[in-house]
C-alpha cells in the first residue's frame, strides 16, 4: 500500500533535506514538498531528489495563479530530468488570500484556467510545437528547448469543491485532497472511482507522540490554523458535518487570534480528519483512512518538540525500514 510524506511549512530548508535523507532508508511512496510563501518549489524538488534516490517527488501543490503554463511545464521537465523521472506534478488553484494579496493577481475562472493549464502542460512536455487558442491563453509557437525524459508526467490536482472534483477525474492522473472529513471522503471516493479510476491522495495532518495530549494538542492548532484562515476549508467543513464547529472556532479567532481558539477544536475533528495521538492510534487511524478507499495517505509532518526526535518516531511508526 501507497504511503508518502509531506515536508515544508514547518521546517527550514536544512531540516527538510535532513528529513529527505532519513526517508531514503524507509519504504516511502513519494515526497512532497508543499510551496505556501517561503521555499519555492521546483528548487525545493530537485534538492529533495538528491537526497532519497528510490521514492517518487511530489508538488503539493504549485498554484495557477503564480506561473505560466509554459513555465509551469519548463520547470516539471527540468524536475523530472534531474530526479531521473520521479516527478508527480501536483497543481491547485490556491486561494483568493494568497492569489489576490499575496502575489497580486486576479481569482478568475479556476475551473477553466485549471482545464487550460493541464492542457497546455501536456502539450508543452510532448514536445511540439504549440499553437494554443482557448478561453483564457493564446500562445504562438512555444516549444521546448530541452527534451522532456517523460511525456507523460502524472498531473495530480488539488480538489475541494465538487466542480473541480468532477474536473479532476475527467483529465487528471490523480487527485490530491485535504481536510476533508472521512466520512464524505468515502462517499465521494466510491462515486467518482466508478466513473474512471485514478490515485486518491489525500494529506492528513500528522502528530505523533508518546504524549498523546501533546499530539493533539499539536493537531488542534494546525486545524484551527486552517478553519480560521482557509475560508474554502471552513466553508467545506460547516457544510459537511462541523457548522457549529468551525463557527465556534472562526468566532473566537475573529475576537482573540489564535491564542485559544485551538481549544475548540473537537475530538471528533481530530478523529475525522487527521492522524493524531500516540503510536498505536496513528496506526488504527490509517488503517480506517485506507478503508474509506484513499490509495495513497500522504502524511504532514507537524513537529512536536525536537524536530528530529519527533520525525524518527513518525517514520518509525508508520513505515518500515527497507
Amino acid at each position: 500500500m501507497k504511503l508518502s510524506y509531506s515536508l515544508g511549512s514547518l521546517l527550514s530548508i536544512e531540516d527538510l533535506l535532513n528529513c529527505a535523507q532519513k526517508l531514503s532508508k524507509k519504504n516511502v511512496e513519494a515526497l512532497w514538498v508543499p510551496e505556501t510563501w517561503g521555499m519555492e518549489n521546483f528548487a525545493m524538488l530537485s534538492a529533495v531528489s538528491q537526497k532519497i534516490d528510490s521514492a517518487r517527488i511530489g508538488s503539493s501543490i504549485i498554484n495557477i495563479y503564480s506561473r505560466s503554463p509554459v513555465l509551469i511545464a519548463m520547470g516539471a521537465a527540468t524536475v523530472d530530468t534531474i530526479s531521473n523521472k520521479r516527478l508527480i506534478l501536483g497543481l491547485g488553484t490556491s486561494s483568493v488570500p494568497i492569489v489576490q494579496g499575496l502575489h497580486g493577481s486576479k481569482f478568475e475562472k479556476p475551473l477553466r484556467r485549471m482545464q487550460e493549464y493541464v492542457e497546455i502542460i501536456r502539450l508543452a512536455l510532448s514536445g511540439k510545437k504549440i499553437d494554443y487558442s482557448g478561453e483564457i491563453f493564446s500562445l504562438k509557437g512555444f516549444t521546448l528547448l530541452i527534451k522532456p525524459p517523460r511525456h507523460d508526467i502524472p498531473i495530480y490536482l488539488a480538489a475541494i469543491n465538487q466542480k473541480m472534483v468532477d474536473l479532476t477525474w475527467k483529465i487528471a492522473d490523480g487527485v490530491i485532497f485535504y481536510l476533508r472529513p472521512i466520512s464524505e471522503m468515502k462517499k465521494t471516493i466510491s462515486k467518482m472511482q466508478s466513473k474512471r479510476k485514478i490515485d486518491v491522495a489525500c494529506q492528513f495532518i500528522t502528530c505523533i507522540s508518546n504524549d498523546e495530549k501533546k499530539a493533539k494538542e499539536r493537531a488542534r492548532k494546525t486545524v484551527a490554523f486552517y478553519v480560521s484562515v482557509g475560508e474554502i476549508y471552513r466553508k467545506f467543513l460547516a457544510e459537511n458535518g462541523f457548522k457549529d464547529e468551525t463557527a465556534r472556532i472562526y468566532d473566537e479567532y475573529l475576537k482573540s487570534g489564535f491564542s485559544t481558539n485551538h481549544e475548540l477544536v473537537t475530538d471528533a475533528m481530530l478523529e475525522s480528519l487527521t492522524v493524531c495521538g500516540t503510536p498505536s492510534q496513528a496506526r488504527e487511524q490509517i488503517a480506517r483512512i485506507y478503508d474509506a478507499g484513499i490509495t495513497h495517505p500522504i502524511i504532514q509532518f507537524n513537529p512536536i518538540g525536537n524536530i528530529n526526535e519527533s520525525f524518527d518516531l513518525m517514520t518509525s511508526t508508520l513505515s518500515d525500514a527497507n
